[in-house]
This record gives structure tokens, sequence and C-alpha cells, in this order.
């Protein structure tokens, strides 16, 4: 067993990053930072203060004046000097990863690729600021649009995905002359304090950049704090709609909630059989299906039993085969879930499966996950004869768990994917242009793939989302990012 060298040494004590320095939080109850795969703890964070949030709303409102005026050029090389940081740590960066999230290193690698792509967009900023103009709108009469920085931002990150969400909304936040606040993720915080220790080392002015750590309490102030103009948050459909969307709305905030899924892959009979089921392993069982782009629901239309069973074999085959174990050994392909109460959650949704009558054909509780704990370790489960009315069909369970529906024809099969609530990502699986076109045309959903299993949009394109997988006006990345973090300010003039 070769095990790739852990970056964490002992327990970390974790601070607030406040306006350029690093302080101790004014909460002083803190909770374990705990590696899912071996169960050793490797930090302790403060459950955090509204003080903490003030505090860095007050730094960054006091370095916003300056930060404004500092021309988009000299923003970009701030940007250019980070992403040079992270290359040169992108190594370090992915096992941290790995250590506190538990997904393997692979993913944790491609995870911080992604990030970094946002930050190299985000460079691009002269241009992507621009405005427009029209000369003579009536005569001697000018029209300018120009685009401004509004003040402060801040995220609340995600478990699943800690370092590359924040990546999302900061460059582009900072990069456009506002100021910025992240409040990590208590279960997963040390890969924002990593980054925002290479934050630190760029040389951003102090107050631009602030990180504070804890759970419920920062995000109420969050929320509330008059000084924050507007929220980035990537979650549960119930907290982002019911919390972050609601509150931030009601105060005028400007909100972009990047929520819930259930994404459905529909096979039809035409599909390449290899293309199709190495795309449909990574996307169920990739990052132990705990993102909002993993696959949930499995689709084959039409009567073409032959071809179902001899796809499912392959799947079932593959599955089976999948090591488990420590993300940083080598040759593991799927590490555990994140923590424990998320594998007991995950767990109920198998009982549920099986109280409302679909057929378990493989049990991800039996797989073995020697010499680690199996705390948190689950394997991939499947389930066939499900039906849209089961919850497992319904519900987004956030695990390795597929469950195989039929449709008779693809007009059934759309009709499923929009039955849905959600409208996070679909992906279709065909050979035929005309079917690949209907089922993008007509699926109600913000990301969709054709012969793609994890419909992930680059940096220069928005990270779209319909119904409840997302509220707001505009995405992260791209130029969603841009208009999301700037206002419009049109000026008509004449020169007498």
């Amino acid at each position: 067993m070769v095990v790739l060298e852990e970056p964490v040494k002992g327990v970390m004590e974790l601070k607030n990053y406040i306006d350029g320095e690093w302080v101790e939080s004014e909460a002083s109850e803190t909770r374990d930072v705990v590696n899912p795969a071996t169960l050793k703890t490797i930090a302790k964070v403060p459950v955090g203060h509204r003080e903490d949030v003030k505090a860095a709303v007050d730094a960054a409102k006091d370095a916003f004046p300056r930060w404004r005026r500092t021309t988009p050029l000299s923003r970009a090389r701030y940007l250019m000097s980070l992403k040079q940081l992270l290359e040169e740590n992108f190594e370090e960066l992915g096992r941290v990863l790995t250590m506190e999230h538990g997904k393997i290193i692979d993913e944790a690698r491609g995870e911080v690729r992604r990030g970094i792509e946002n930050v190299e967009m985000a460079t691009g900023i002269p241009s992507l600021m621009m405005g427009y103009n029209a000369e003579d709108i009536s005569r001697g009469i000018d029209e300018v649009l120009i685009k401004q920085p509004l003040g402060v931002f801040a995220c609340v990150a995600p478990f699943n995905f800690p370092f590359m969400v924040p990546l999302w909304y900061m460059p582009y936040a900072v990069a456009t002359g506002n100021t910025y606040v992240i409040k990590s993720s208590p279960w997963t915080p040390l890969s924002m304090i990593k980054l925002t220790e290479l934050i630190d080392e760029a040389g951003f002015p102090p107050g631009v950049i602030n990180l504070v750590n804890g759970e419920v309490e920062p995000v109420s102030e969050i929320l509330e704090n008059p000084g924050v103009k507007g929220v980035s948050f990537v979650g549960s459909t119930k907290i982002g709609r019911d919390v972050i969307y609601k509150e931030a709305a009601a105060r005028g905030k400007r909100v972009q909630a990047q929520c819930g899924a259930k994404n459905f892959l529909v096979v039809t009979p035409d599909a390449d059989v290899e293309l199709t089921v190495s795309s449909l392993m990574s996307s169920f069982y990739g990052n132990t299906g705990q993102r909002c782009l993993a696959g949930a629901n499995l689709v084959f239309v039409g009567d073409d039993q032959g071809f179902m069973d001899k796809t499912l074999g392959i799947i079932k085959e593959r599955a089976a085969a999948i090591k488990m174990g420590y993300g940083l050994e080598e040759g593991v392909q799927m590490g555990p879930l994140q923590a424990e109460h998320r594998k007991k959650r995950v767990l109920g949704y198998i009982e549920s499966g099986l109280e409302e009558g679909a057929t378990l054909t493989m049990d991800g509780r039996e797989f073995n996950c020697d010499p680690y704990p199996e705390t948190c370790f689950l394997g991939p489960s499947i389930f066939e004869g499900v039906s849209l009315d089961m919850t497992i069909a319904r519900e987004e369970i956030f695990g390795p768990v597929m469950s195989v529906l039929t449709a008779e024809d693809l007009g059934e099969a759309i009709g499923m994917v929009n039955s849905s609530s959600y409208g996070n990502a679909a992906s279709i699986f065909t050979r035929d242009g005309g079917t690949a076109r209907r089922f993008q045309y007509e699926v109600e959903c913000g990301n969709i793939g054709v012969n793609i299993g994890t419909a992930a949009p680059m940096a220069f394109f928005p990270f779209s989302g319909m119904k409840d997988s997302f509220f707001g006006d505009l995405h992260g990345q791209g130029k969603d990012a841009v208009d999301f973090f700037t206002e419009n300010k049109v000026v008509i003039q004449r020169w007498p």
C-alpha cells in the first residue's frame, strides 16, 4: 500500500483572516475537522461569531474605495500572481482537499484545476468589464454604459467542493473592483485556509479578501449585515431557498443560490455502450456521489431489453470492481462520504427504496474498505424497478446510488426529466442528432450533456440551473459573474 504524503501534520488551530491579518475568532468554542477516511482529527475550527463577520465586513468596506480606484489591469495582476502561486502549490492543495473531504486525489486535483481556471478567467477583466456607447442618440447627445462595482460581497461555501466553489465568485468580485468575505464550510475549511495563505502571499491589499470560519451565526450576520451587497451560495435547496434567498433578497441584496439537484441521464438503444458506461460510472460514483451534477436517475428509452441488460451488466461489473479506501492511497477509485451523518442519510434512502418496492441489485453496504474504518464508507448501489413516485427517484440522495427507470419513448423520458422539481442538469446518450436536439430543446434544466455524463461548464460559461436548483438571476462563472458583481450605469451627456 503506497500512500501519498499528508500535507497536514498534527492538529491545526484555525483562525480567521481579516484586514490582512490572521486573528482569533470571537467564539471560544471549536469543532473538530476529521479526515473521513482515517477518522483522525486534523484541525479545530471555531464555530464562529457575528463579530467575526462584522469585523470582516468593516475591513472590506474600508478597503473598497481604494480598491475600486485601482485600475482593472492592476487588479488583474494580483490575480495573475495568485494563479501562479496556485500552480506552484497545486499538489499540496489537492492533498489537503483529500484529507478534509475524502475524495480521491485525482478528483481533488480536478477540483483545484477548475478553481484555477476561474482565477485565470477573471484576469481578463479589463475587457470583460467593458461597457458600450453610442454617439448622437439625439443631436449633440451621446450615451454611454459603464459597469461599476457595488462594494462588499460574500460567499457561503459548501462542504463538497470547498476549494472550487468560492473561486466561482471571488476572483470576479475582486477583479471588478469589489471587496470580499468568504465564509468557509465548517466541515472542510482547510482548503480555504491554504487558499487564503496564497492570497496573502500574492500581496492583495488588506481588507480586499477576508476569510471567516464558522457555522450558523456567521451566515446569519452575512445575510443581515447592511454592508454586504450580495451573497453567493451553493448547498441544499431548503437552505438556499428558505434561508439564503429569502433573507438576503428581503434586505435588497443580490443573491445567487445554486442549490439541490436530481439529475436524469437518458440512454437510447443506439448509444455507444463503452462511452456511455464510462460516463455513467464517473457521473454516478465520482466524488462518492456528493456533487450537484452527479447522476441520480438512469433512464433507458425503448423496449430493447437486450441493450439494457448488456449495459447494466457492464456497469455492475465495473462497479463491483471499484477499489474503496483513502484517497491518498494509489489505486483507490472511490473514497468515503464526507462525514458519518452523510452516510446515515444515504443509508436511510436505501432503506426507503427497499420499503417502496425497488430491487437493490447492487448493495453498497456490502463493500470492503479495509484497512480503513467503515464509519464513512459506502460502496456503489444500484436500484432497478424504480418508478417516479418513489422517494429515491424524487429526492436528492447525495451519495453513490443509481436508480434505474425505463421510458417507452423519448417523449416519456423528457417528461420524466421535466416532472422533477429540480432543474440542474440532464444528459442524453445517443448517436442521433435529431434526438439530441429535441432533448436539449425541451428539457427544463440549466446544464445539458450530450454523450457527457457530468455536464460541468467551463469557467468562461455560467454554471446554470433552473427551478429548485437555482434562486436568483445571474449564475456563477463567466459573464454572468461579471454582471452579478457590477451595476450598469448609463450616462447621457451633451456638451454645449
